[in-house]
């Protein structure tokens, strides 16, 4: 590991935490600006200042961690949402997730460690997926003509019937922006279900092998000692 190696590491650990909190705040005041129709100026100013601080926190990290990089397209293909965060606004709460692999608790390489850190991340990407979702879908569809999609309730509705793909349609977009996010919706929909019953599936397989580890273990020391009586 060099110099630069070093840096990052230390870069990462100081920036965690903040990272975390800024996340939040983000997440926040991105909520308020969307779900409050009747903010004041100098709240709708206030927000729009805490979201723009948010973002230049975001590009700082980002841009240090791929200065301090040796591999600098590998930075970039293993950071996707560290990128997008920078460029779309949609993509930024899900700088909360990422920021979570940096958090020491959530750290190890054992089995167990592994299979924590995607419990907690996976479970929490499908809660932000279908919030996120469905404040973007709101925000574009409340005030189109021919909309039925008019509250925020409407939207997490629709987003947790489209993503599990059950589609009772009661609630559809009709914009064009509204059909996009739909699109996302339902690939990473498929593509949630398709992670969650691999993990399962894994999570048995594994724990049935120690199981069975387990069970021949306890029996090996009877087999000795029949073995034993049986010489004597």
């Amino acid at each position: 590991m060099d110099e630069d190696d070093r840096k990052r590491l230390r870069w990462e650990r100081a920036t965690a935490w903040p990272g975390i909190g800024a996340s939040v705040l983000f997440l926040i005041a991105y909520s308020w600006n969307i779900l409050d129709e009747s903010k004041s100026q100098w709240l709708t100013v206030t927000l729009f200042s805490i979201l723009a601080t948010v973002w230049l926190f975001f590009l700082v990290d980002y841009v240090v961690r791929l200065t301090l990089a040796r591999h600098k397209f590998a930075f970039v293909r293993h950071n996707p949402v560290d990128l997008l965060s920078v460029f779309l606004p949609m993509a930024r709460p899900f700088r909360l997730l990422t920021t979570l692999q940096r958090v020491p608790a959530l750290g190890g390489n054992t089995s167990s460690h592994l299979r924590r850190r995607v419990l907690i991340i996976a479970g929490s990407f499908v809660v932000m997926f279908i919030y996120v979702i469905s404040l973007a879908e709101f925000e574009v569809e409340r005030y189109a003509h021919g909309a039925n999609i008019r509250s925020f309730g409407d939207a997490v509705w629709w987003a947790c019937v489209t993503m599990a793909t059950v589609g009772y349609g009661d609630y559809y977009p009709v914009t064009v922006q509204g059909r996009l996010l739909a699109v996302v919706l339902m690939i990473g929909g498929v593509f949630i279900l398709g992670t969650a019953s691999a993990t399962i599936v894994n999570y048995l397989a594994d724990r049935t092998q120690k199981l069975r580890r387990g069970e021949q273990g306890a029996g090996d020391p009877e087999r000795h000692t029949d073995s034993r009586h049986d010489r004597g």
